[in-house]
């Protein structure tokens, strides 16, 4: 995979053992990455292009796909279409707030599979 790299052996421990107590977080974490963006995924000669409007945007996807997150893309109706391991997943986008440098964070109010309602923000760690 271009763009991305990553070794930690804490990690991998936490998220090889689904008997871990950080394991859930890191699905939460994962989840996080794969919805909470403004990327666009073109198909060409049969494979996903990403488009980001920041090289941060495209690192942070590209990470949640190398641990099984992948995101395919938006449909007709703007849901978030996500194959997590392997398993297609519709995350319905209900609002985007879009990143500004005033905010200094972008954020995603969606409605999981399990039709919960989740607000997802990402930015600045000195705003979040």
């Amino acid at each position: 995979m271009t763009n991305f790299g990553f070794a930690d052996p804490v990690f991998d421990e936490h998220y090889s053992n689904k008997q871990h107590p950080n394991y859930e977080n890191i699905l939460q974490f994962l989840t996080h990455l794969g919805v909470c963006h403004t990327v666009v995924a073109e198909e060409k000669n049969g494979k996903i292009m990403y488009n980001a409007s920041s090289p941060d945007e495209l690192a942070l996807v590209n990470g949640a796909k190398y641990f099984g997150y992948y995101f395919k893309g938006r449909d007709d109706n703007n849901n978030i279409l996500l194959e997590i391991n392997g398993k297609d997943t519709v995350f319905t986008l209900l609002n985007v707030i879009e990143f500004s440098s005033d905010r200094k964070r972008m954020t995603v109010i969606v409605r999981t599979p399990d039709k919960k309602i989740k607000v997802m923000c990402k930015g600045a760690d000195s705003i979040i």
